[in-house]
């Protein structure tokens, strides 16, 4: 990598303001946050575009992707693989080159608009009177840098439409509420402790009752129905640009006031993707023959550990096919993220969803750098104790490999991998303490509970 130093010099500087802000309390005006990380972003893609390094990935995965759809062919078959993905990124790519926007700048553009799109994006995640703050720091953020401008990681995307599925799903000028699931049982609970078992069955599943309201909408309603929606559509779109944005759904369906509007986002979700794949043969070329092959295409995930956490240990730093360790990693995954719903069940659901993301990144099995993106605009809008210590580590850990491994030849790159990837087990410690442990009952008032002997407006809501 020719302008390490640069990079390097750049992030350094960008992450000692950020915590120079949150010593002083810094509340500049937005603008200035996103024009600080725009140029930022700027700079360093305009130097990663010229320089004679580029990630392999993004030279024989994104490009072939891109310049498939220029060719009007199917961008997962077309790249042999290469692309694991609905062709929406690709889309995008196949725009940027057909006019005629080098591939270096290209495939970078689309992410390095999405960041700085997130910036804002972060500041209303956030709320309050930090909120510039919090935008400011995320425009700082040397991960955010490094996976938007040097690699052309398509994570930003993902990123910048879940968070906009939550900013418009807790709506604007919503106060923050207890975690709805628990809301939803205390509503029942009252009904049944205002008209015991029997009394209260007719009165919720009953003509007139509690399911039947919640199913159809009043004229009050329709204002959450299209809040859901639009929501929904938002988090379809980010499940278009990769398939881990499914972990962010249930904070999203928890910010939504009452059922209807949840199922609304629910539609809306899944019909975004399934837009995009049937309409493969229309914008991709795709026979209807060979969308069963697309679909095994992206399903299709190698079971290949070793990069990160745990695994390296296994693989002695380098990268494996173990089926084995990928399978009991995936499995430690699902119990873990039930352990977190539990626990994080009455929590404020953006709380709830930095708690998933981060319990997935201490347990998983497989991951590149770029994974680690996911949770920093939850946590950076809604810090921790221990989020800085935690928002550090990560950065440096993935600077020594994007600038510093970067500058020797491969064998003696797969020497530093070997110590690198088993390096990062000291991250895993650091990313459970900064998960939100203090806040996993929300402080924001709950429902009103059932008056003894009637059922309530609210209770029946």
């Amino acid at each position: 990598m020719d302008y390490a130093l640069l990079t390097g010099i750049v992030l350094v500087a960008g992450v000692t303001l950020a915590l120079v802000a949150q010593w002083r309390d810094w509340r500049p005006p937005l603008v200035v946050a996103i024009l600080v990380g725009a140029a930022i972003r700027v700079l360093i893609m305009c130097t990663s575009a010229v320089d004679t390094w580029q990630p392999v990935d993004f030279v024989e995965s994104f490009k072939p992707a891109g310049e498939a759809v220029l060719r009007g062919e199917d961008p997962v078959l077309a790249s042999e693989g290469g692309w694991h993905f609905l062709p929406t990124i690709p889309y995008v790519y196949g725009i940027l080159l057909w006019l005629g926007i080098p591939w270096e700048y290209a495939g970078r553009l689309v992410t390095v608009v999405s960041d700085i799109v997130l910036i804002p994006l972060v500041a209303k995640l956030a709320g309050g009177p930090k909120a510039s703050l919090r935008a400011l720091q995320y425009a700082l953020n040397p991960l955010a840098v490094l996976i938007a401008c040097v690699h052309g990681q398509v994570e930003p995307v993902a990123l910048v439409f879940g968070v906009a599925a939550f900013v418009v799903a807790r709506g604007p000028g919503d106060p923050e509420r207890a975690g709805m699931v628990t809301d939803v049982v205390a509503r029942v609970r009252g009904g049944v402790a205002a008209y015991g078992v029997r009394g209260s069955i007719p009165r919720v599943l009953g003509p007139g009752g509690m399911l039947h309201r919640a199913l159809l909408p009043g004229p009050d309603d329709r204002a959450h129905l299209r809040r859901g929606a639009l929501a929904g559509v938002l988090m379809g779109l980010a499940l278009c640009a990769k398939s881990w944005p499914i972990w962010l759904i249930p904070g999203m369906l928890l910010l939504l006031p009452g059922l209807r509007a949840r199922i609304a986002a629910l539609f809306t979700t899944g019909l975004v993707p399934l837009f995009f794949l049937v309409t493969l043969p229309v914008f991709a070329g795709t026979s209807l023959q060979q969308i069963p092959a697309v679909i095994d295409t992206i399903r299709d995930i190698r079971p290949i550990v070793g990069e990160y956490g745990w695994t390296p240990w296994f693989t002695s730093g380098d990268w494996a096919l173990r089926p084995d360790l990928a399978s009991f990693g995936t499995n430690l995954i699902y119990v873990s993220v039930i352990v977190v719903l539990f626990l994080w069940r009455r929590a404020d659901p953006i709380d709830l969803t930095t708690a998933v993301l981060l319990v997935f990144m201490v347990m998983t099995p497989r991951l590149g750098a770029q994974y680690l993106l996911w949770f920093m605009p939850f946590l950076i809008a809604r810090p921790t104790r221990f989020a800085w210590p935690a928002v550090l580590a990560v950065c440096l850990w993935s600077g020594y490999g994007y600038l510093y491994m970067t500058q020797f030849d491969v064998n003696t790159w797969w020497a530093l991998h070997s110590y690198w990837s088993r390096a990062s087990i000291v991250l895993l410690p650091i990313l459970a303490l900064a998960m939100p442990w203090g806040r996993r009952v929300s402080t924001a008032p709950g429902p009103p509970p059932a008056a003894p002997g009637r059922l309530t407006a609210a209770s029946s809501a």
